[in-house]
């Protein structure tokens, strides 16, 4: 008979192993919009530092994911995205080679300007939560895609749908799963994300519901959702639904779409169509909160490709800004405002940031790896995405486990970025 003998030496490599394979599950998960935090940084480390001339090494290409502007979400080895599919809005899930596992409606499909999806699910204690851009709100359960329930928040709080339908990615809070209807009824709402029962509903001005997916957060003992409806940014005290505060920021087309960012007691706001960006400082008075404008920058006027901020500098691709079409990319100081640089890089688009490296898209399908930093905008690698999907590459581009996931149209590639 063998016998297995222990040793500390021994028990303290598998307490090791232990913990190196508990930190590379939490790492094989971006279970929402923008990942974990919502602030679309990924801290995976030892990835490529550069790609060979064509591009990292394609693992897989799904298609049949329908069309739609929806990025992906990650979680417990499964990826969840949606799109148009036969007449309705479908959410899919894939597994990690890319075999689509289970497709199911999400009700009507938007087939006005831009066809297609745009909110990416959300992924929460095993239970996949989607909206459609018309407001059909599904619970589905995360490995067979039975519907749980369902609910369209545009009718039941009577509010009108938005020009190019509701593009929110659904935000879990505890119990409580946030949705934004905008109109006369309620700004924001709180419904309980197990049996769809409302917990909040807040106060609005008659304001309609913005583009952009609303972020929790807290500062000084006081939690907060930050929203963009269609006129400006909005904070709602997230347990209570109260309107804290409203902070004008207008747009030609009322084209609010992309998420407030927080950081050290401050809140970022960028918008495109030459609006421009925003610092506003938090200030918190007990259970009361309101804000003072920090600085404007309209060098940067980000319209839904989304923004990063590393190391205390602001990435993101410019919409209609001054020589916008030659030198899209702009970094500004965090602190300041002030512009570090503005270069053309792969054309206006989206990123994503991981290991120190901004992924960058542009809406031509031009991929760029770019070092972080505010002295320049150097192109390390870039290469084309095969020519399958149609229209603009809009959806955001996903760092996960080691692989970068970019989706266009009906189409969703995988790639490896590991290190070797």
């Amino acid at each position: 008979m063998v016998q297995f003998v222990t040793t500390p030496t021994l028990r303290k490599l598998a307490l090791l192993a232990m913990l190196v394979l508990a930190g590379s599950s939490l790492s094989a998960d971006w279970p929402r919009f923008h990942g974990p935090r919502g602030d679309n940084v990924s801290r995976e480390c030892g990835l490529l530092r550069a790609w060979p001339a064509n591009g990292p090494r394609l693992l897989w290409t799904a298609k049949g994911i329908g069309a739609g502007f929806s990025s992906v979400s990650l979680s417990d080895g499964r990826i969840y995205t949606s799109g148009n599919l036969r007449g309705k809005t479908a959410v899919t899930a894939l597994d990690l080679e890319g075999k689509i596992l289970w497709q199911v409606p999400g009700g009507e499909a938007w087939t006005a300007a831009y066809v297609g999806t745009r909110g990416t699910p959300t992924v929460d204690g095993g239970r996949v939560y989607h909206e459609s851009p018309l407001g059909q709100v599904v619970c589905l359960d995360a490995k067979t895609g039975r519907q749980v329930w369902g609910l369209n928040i545009l009718a039941e709080f009577e509010a009108p749908n938005i020009t190019w339908g509701l593009s929110e990615s659904l935000l879990v809070d505890g119990e409580r799963l946030i949705c934004c209807p905008g109109g006369e009824h309620a700004s924001l709402v709180a419904l309980n994300k197990n049996d769809v029962e409302l917990v909040w509903a807040s106060k609005s001005n008659g304001d309609l519901a913005g583009y952009a997916t609303p972020n929790v957060i807290e500062y000084r003992g006081l939690r907060i959702i930050l929203a963009m409806n269609q006129k400006g940014l909005i904070g709602v005290g997230a347990e209570t639904g109260e309107l804290l505060f409203r902070h004008a920021h207008e747009t030609r087309y009322d084209a609010n779409a992309v998420t407030p960012l927080f950081h050290d007691g401050c809140v970022f706001i960028t918008s495109g169509y030459r609006s421009g960006s925003e610092m506003l400082r938090l200030v918190v008075n007990g259970k009361k909160a309101s804000l003072q404008k920090l600085w404007e920058s309209k060098d940067l006027d980000n319209s839904h490709g989304g923004v990063v901020l590393v190391d205390g500098c602001l990435y993101g691709a410019a919409h209609q800004a001054k020589n916008t079409r030659k030198t899209p990319w702009v970094c500004l100081d965090w602190k300041t405002g002030q512009t570090k640089y503005a270069a053309k890089g792969v054309g206006t688009g989206s990123l994503t940031c991981a290991d120190g490296m901004l992924y960058m898209l542009g809406e031509r399908g031009r991929v760029g790896l770019i070092k972080a930093g505010p002295a320049a905008h150097s192109i390390v690698s870039s290469f084309q995405l095969p020519k399958m999907g149609e229209g603009p590459v809009w959806a955001h581009p996903v760092i996960c486990d080691g692989r970068l996931y970019i989706r266009h149209g009906d189409v969703l590639y995988a790639y490896d970025v590991r290190g070797q």
